[in-house]
């Protein structure tokens, strides 16, 4: 279902990316009078109106910042679209890892899911992170822990190791290696001055 969704979205997103990038190529190449064609509801611009002012345009653009400026926002812009972009293509749908039993298949994002509440739910454990990496027959987990302030890791990794034996006997075939990171957060202290 949500494999679905997610193909779904981005057509969607796809499809309506394209009809605004015809539309925009389409306003800016034909130079078709678009102000007779408004809705009734919208207001009049005029004979000779325009959205920005000539003389206040040519002001800005004798400056000697103007276009640098704008070459930079468009550059930043374009540039972070593309990755945010980048990002959604590539991070939607995570592999499934065949198991021995037939048909039988696990989700890396179900696994993630019950070792950081398995995790979670170890005293001392403030949060938890998992992300699981499944590539042929082997399998990284990787943990990162957040501890409760005033425990030490070593209060807590020996539960963890026993998650790791668990997780690495329930998926037999595979060679499981575990990574834990720790990070904790310091009690507040007031500052005086």
């Amino acid at each position: 279902m949500r494999r679905s969704r997610t193909v779904l979205d981005r057509t969607a997103l796809a499809a309506v990316g394209l009809l605004f990038l015809l539309g925009g190529t389409w306003l800016a190449l034909t130079r078709a009078p678009w102000a007779t064609r408004l809705p009734s509801w919208w207001p009049d611009p005029g004979a000779r109106a325009v959205l920005v002012d000539p003389a206040g345009l040519a002001e800005l653009r004798s400056t000697d910042w103007w276009t640098p400026s704008v070459m930079a926002a468009s550059i930043a812009m374009t540039a972070l679209l593309a990755l945010w972009c980048v990002r959604l293509l590539r991070g939607g749908a995570r592999p499934s890892m065949p198991l021995p039993a037939p048909g039988g298949t696990l989700r890396t994002r179900a696994l993630e899911d019950v070792v950081t509440r398995h995790a979670a739910g170890i005293g001392g454990v403030s949060r938890c992170r998992t992300r699981v990496l499944a590539r042929h027959k082997q399998v990284q987990v990787r943990l990162h822990v957040r501890l409760q302030p005033d425990v030490a890791p070593a209060a807590v990794l020996p539960a963890l190791a026993e998650l790791a034996g668990r997780t690495e006997s329930s998926l037999t075939p595979y060679r499981v290696r575990t990574r834990v990171r720790f990070s904790t957060r310091s009690h507040r202290r007031s500052h005086v001055r």
